[in-house]
């Protein structure tokens, strides 16, 4: 389940991290040009000008028929965060308030529909 910034660089998709004018990449496994930054982590700086593309995955589904972002998974479970905007629903599904205007709640992963990765 990705969530946050990937990188096309070179014909190779990464991970990636916006820094200015340029953006860290990341890989977990060594390749020219990364650096190691802990164990099974490297990074190489590109400039922006270098790469095919560059966006913000995240990934979502629905559940009970009502759109969630998947923040994370836990053996069969996953942690999903209502997008809607509509407390009312949020309050009769019984999801549970995080922050203002933010619901989140785990569910069985058998339970959730249309898993998809989105480009934002």
């Amino acid at each position: 389940m990705r969530d946050g910034y990937v990188a096309r660089w070179r014909g190779i998709e990464y991970d990636a991290s916006p820094d200015g004018a340029h953006v860290r990449l990341y890989t977990p496994e060594p390749a020219q040009g990364f650096v190691e930054v802990s164990d099974g982590r490297y990074r190489r700086g590109v400039l922006f000008d270098e790469l095919e593309g560059f966006y913000y995955v995240r990934t979502v589904c629905t559940w009970r028929n009502q759109p969630f972002v998947i923040l994370g998974e836990f053996g069969a479970w996953l942690r999903l965060e209502y997008c809607g905007g509509n407390y009312e629903v949020a309050f009769e599904m019984g999801l549970e308030p995080f922050d203002i205007g933010v619901y989140q709640i785990w569910v069985p992963h058998n339970e959730v529909d249309d898993v998809r990765e989105v480009q934002i």
